[in-house]
C-alpha cells in the first residue's frame, strides 16, 4: 500500500474518527477499530436508495472493498430536499472518514429549498462522473430535431408543456438555459415536475407533454427502439447510448450541462486529512475497476479534484442560481 494511503488509514483520520467509527461498526462488523488500522470509510448517499447518487455511492463502494483501499465501506442514505437534510448533516460531522455523494441537483437544491447550510460550508474533494440528459419527444410529434421543437416552442411556451424530473433539478435547469439561449423567457416555460422517469416516460408515451428531459438512463431505450424521437443530447460530446442524437451545441444551442456527481467532506478537516482523502479518490478513480464501472453505467468521467473542484463549485453555483432566479424558483 502506498504511504499516502497509510496516512489515510492510519493517519490523519484516527484521533476524529474513532468515536463515530466505533457506533457505526459495532453494527456492522461487530468489532470497533483501533488506531493504526483504522481502514475503514463512510459514504452518505443524501437520498432514497436506488437513485443516482446511492447508485454512485454503492460502486463506489465496491470498488474501494475490490482495490483493497478500505475493508469496511458502510453507504448510508440520508432522505430529503434535493439532499440538503444531508448536506446539513455533514456540516455537523467530526468525522474525516465521511463522504457525501452529492450533484448538479444539489447546487439547485441549496436555494430552492432555502438551505441553511451552503456547499461553501463543507469540503469539497473530488468530481467523479457526469450523466447525460436526453431531449426527447412523443414519436408522432410534429418535429423531429431540436430546430423544430424550439420553432413550436418559441411560438406558445405556455401550451407546449416539458416533462422532467423534480423543481430546480438538473432537467429544469437545462430547460431554462435552452429557453434562455432559444430566445425564450425562461419565466414563461411551461415545466412539469414528476417525481422519476418512468412517471414523465408514462406522460410523453401518452402524448400529455410536448417534450422530455431526464437522463439516458430514463429516455435511451424508447429512443432506440422509436417509440420516442431523441431531439438533442446536453453534453459537450453524444452520448454512446444515443449516437445518432446530436448535442445542442451541434444544433447550433450554446448550451451544455453535464448531470455530473461528486464527493464532499465535512468542514474544518486538516489540510493533511483532506489532501489523503483526495488522494483516496483519485487512486479509486484511477483504478481498472473504477474505468470498467463507468463504462457499464454509461458515465462520463468528469474527475476534478482538489482547488480545481472547489473553484468548479462555485462557477456552477452562480450559473444554477441565475437561472433559477430567471425561472422564477428563488429570489
Amino acid at each position: 500500500m502506498p504511504l499516502s494511503r497509510r496516512s489515510f488509514l492510519a493517519g490523519a483520520l484516527a484521533a476524529p474518527a474513532l468515536a463515530t467509527a466505533a457506533g457505526a461498526l459495532a453494527g456492522c462488523a461487530g468489532t470497533v477499530v483501533q488506531p493504526g488500522d483504522l481502514s475503514r470509510l463512510r459514504l452518505m448517499a443524501p437520498a432514497s436508495p436506488g437513485g443516482g447518487w446511492d447508485t454512485t455511492a454503492r460502486v463506489f463502494q465496491r470498488v474501494v472493498q475490490t482495490s483493497g483501499l478500505a475493508r469496511n465501506v458502510q453507504v448510508f442514505n440520508v432522505e430529503g430536499a434535493g439532499g440538503t437534510i444531508g448536506l446539513g448533516q455533514l456540516a455537523r460531522e467530526t468525522d474525516d472518514a465521511l463522504l457525501m455523494m452529492m450533484g448538479l441537483v444539489m447546487v439547485g437544491a441549496v436555494d430552492t429549498n432555502d438551505s441553511a447550510t451552503r456547499l461553501s460550508d463543507v469540503t469539497p474533494i473530488a468530481r467523479l462522473i457526469g450523466e447525460t440528459e436526453l431531449i426527447v419527444a412523443p414519436a408522432d410529434a410534429p418535429y423531429s430535431d431540436i430546430a423544430g421543437f424550439v420553432e413550436v416552442w418559441a411560438a406558445d411556451p405556455a401550451g407546449t408543456p416539458i416533462a422532467g424530473g423534480s423543481a430546480g433539478g438538473t432537467d429544469q435547469i437545462l430547460a431554462g438555459l435552452l429557453a434562455q439561449a432559444a430566445g425564450i423567457d425562461p419565466g414563461e416555460v411551461n415545466y412539469i415536475a414528476y417525481s422519476g422517469g418512468g412517471e414523465s416516460l408514462a406522460a410523453l408515451l401518452g402524448n400529455q407533454v410536448a417534450a422530455g428531459i431526464s437522463g439516458t438512463a430514463d429516455y435511451g431505450e424508447q429512443v432506440r427502439t422509436g417509440d420516442l424521437v431523441g431531439l438533442a443530447v446536453s453534453t459537450a460530446e453524444r452520448s454512446d447510448q444515443v449516437p445518432d442524437v446530436p448535442t445542442l451545441i451541434e444544433s447550433g444551442f450554446d448550451v451544455e450541462v453535464d448531470n455530473w456527481r461528486g464527493l464532499m467532506a465535512r468542514p474544518g478537516m486538516s489540510d493533511q486529512a483532506r489532501e489523503d482523502l483526495t488522494a483516496l479518490v483519485v487512486d479509486v478513480h484511477d483504478s481498472d475497476e473504477w474505468a470498467e464501472a463507468v463504462e457499464a453505467n454509461g458515465w462520463s468521467d468528469l474527475l476534478l479534484a482538489g482547488e480545481e473542484y472547489g473553484e468548479f463549485l462555485v462557477e456552477e453555483e452562480q450559473r444554477v442560481l441565475a437561472i433559477l432566479r430567471e425561472i422564477g424558483l428563488v429570489q
